[in-house]
């Protein structure tokens, strides 16, 4: 790729930010020509530990960043798509990021990233970034609780069923195209679990069960399952 064609692609995406018209020319500047383009591989490890990858601006593909127990159990935090941002690859951006966090590109990714002393000198003059960092941090740990609420508080029936619905929400599809295993990763549950209660779902004619995947067959059931109290 050319230089002059990255550097329009880089001004193009930058423009589309919800911040962008609210930085000053010069910190448009020097934030749009710190961006550095990344492309990762599935199942390729991103960040891991408490290392400063710098924040990660997703183009294409999908992450997952979760945390992993002394015993190796893993915990899906949540998942970025295209549009979204990873802060929590910057600890060095946000100070108060005690714990460490691990990414994984869940699919084929094409990113933007710049550097956490970068974005940290740009946000310390400029509040419109700062105030980014902050509202994407807390709707982030307000996922993280979300994920806490349902892995303590509710049944594996009810979760399942609102990990399909809201698969079924964003993707605007019936059919997850999504393994039992990779289902059990995202709900931070056991295999054997998950293929237990597909199979109870398919009984009820709920859903049907294909090799790669799950279509949802009965909207209004798996619904009122999530949405039981």
């Amino acid at each position: 790729m050319g230089e002059r064609k990255e550097k329009r692609m880089k001004q193009a995406y930058c423009s589309t930010l919800p911040f962008w018209n609210q930085l000053s020319e010069s910190a448009q500047n020097e934030f749009c020509s710190n961006l550095i383009s990344q492309s990762y591989h599935r199942g390729e490890r991103i960040h891991g530990g408490k290392s400063c990858k710098g924040v990660i601006f997703i183009v294409s593909g999908c992450l997952r960043i979760y945390m992993l127990s002394e015993s190796g159990r893993d915990i899906t935090l949540y998942r970025l798509y295209q549009g979204d941002v990873c802060m929590l690859s910057a600890s060095c951006v946000l100070p108060q990021i005690t714990f460490d966090v691990f990414v994984d590109a869940e699919e084929d990714c094409e990113c933007y990233a710049i550097s956490g002393a970068v974005f940290a000198e740009i946000a310390a003059q400029d509040v419109a970034l700062k105030m980014f960092a902050y509202e994407t941090a807390l709707t982030r740990f307000s996922e993280v609780m979300w994920v806490i609420q349902q892995i303590h508080f509710m049944k594996v029936d009810r979760r399942l069923a609102v990990f399909l619905w809201d698969e079924m929400m964003r993707t605007g599809n019936e059919l997850i195209t999504l393994t039992q295993e990779q289902i059990a990763k995202y709900m931070s549950s056991a295999r054997e679990v998950v293929s237990r209660m597909l199979k109870y779902f398919a009984n009820e004619r709920i859903v049907k069960i294909f090799r790669k995947g799950v279509m949802i067959v009965d909207k209004k059931r798996l619904r009122d399952l999530a949405l039981a109290a």
